[in-house]
C-alpha cells in the first residue's frame, strides 16, 4: 500500500473515506497530466475495474471530476456529472489544494453545487495537489412522506 503524499493517509484508507467499494462503477471527469495518480490506482485497485470515461453509457455510483479554476464553468460541469448517476450517487469534486495553480475558491464550489442542484457533504485531503468536495443529489421526500406536513 502506498501513502498518498501530503495527506499522511494511505491512499486505500483514503478510497475507504471516499465510499468506494468493490464492483462500484466509478466515471472519471477531467482528467490530465496532474492529476494524483496514486489515488487514481488506489481507486481501479479497490473496484477491480478501470474507470469509465466521458463517453461511457454506464450507470455510475460515483464521478471523480477533476476541476481546476481554468476547466470553465463548474456549474456546467456539474450538471454534465450528475447525468449519468445512479440515484444513490455521488460526485467528488477534486479541486488544487490553496496555493497551487488551478485552485478554486471554496465559496466557487458552495454557489455552484446548489445551482447544480447538489449538496455538499463533506470536505476532506485526497492528495499532495487536491482535495476532494463531497457532493450529493439533493433529494426530495417522497410523497407518502410527506403526508400531514404543512404546506
Amino acid at each position: 500500500m502506498s501513502t498518498s503524499p501530503g495527506t499522511g493517509e494511505n491512499t486505500a484508507t483514503i478510497v475507504d473515506r471516499l465510499g468506494i467499494e468493490h464492483g462500484m462503477v466509478v466515471q472519471e471527469l477531467g482528467y490530465d497530466d496532474d492529476v494524483d495518480h496514486a489515488l487514481r490506482d488506489a481507486i481501479e485497485n479497490r473496484i477491480d475495474d478501470e474507470m469509465v470515461d466521458e463517453n461511457s453509457d454506464d450507470v455510475v455510483d460515483v464521478v471523480l471530476l477533476w476541476f481546476r479554476a481554468d476547466d470553465g464553468d463548474l456549474v456546467d460541469a456539474l450538471v454534465d456529472a450528475i447525468a449519468p448517476m445512479a440515484e444513490t450517487g455521488v460526485i467528488w469534486l477534486l479541486t488544487p489544494k490553496r496555493g497551487r495553480e488551478g485552485y478554486v475558491e471554496p465559496s466557487d464550489i458552495s454557489e455552484a453545487a446548489p445551482t447544480a442542484g447538489l449538496s455538499q457533504t463533506s470536505l476532506l485531503p485526497v492528495a499532495a495537489e487536491w482535495t476532494g468536495a463531497r457532493l450529493a443529489p439533493r433529494r426530495t421526500k417522497p410523497a407518502a412522506d410527506r403526508k400531514g406536513e404543512r404546506r
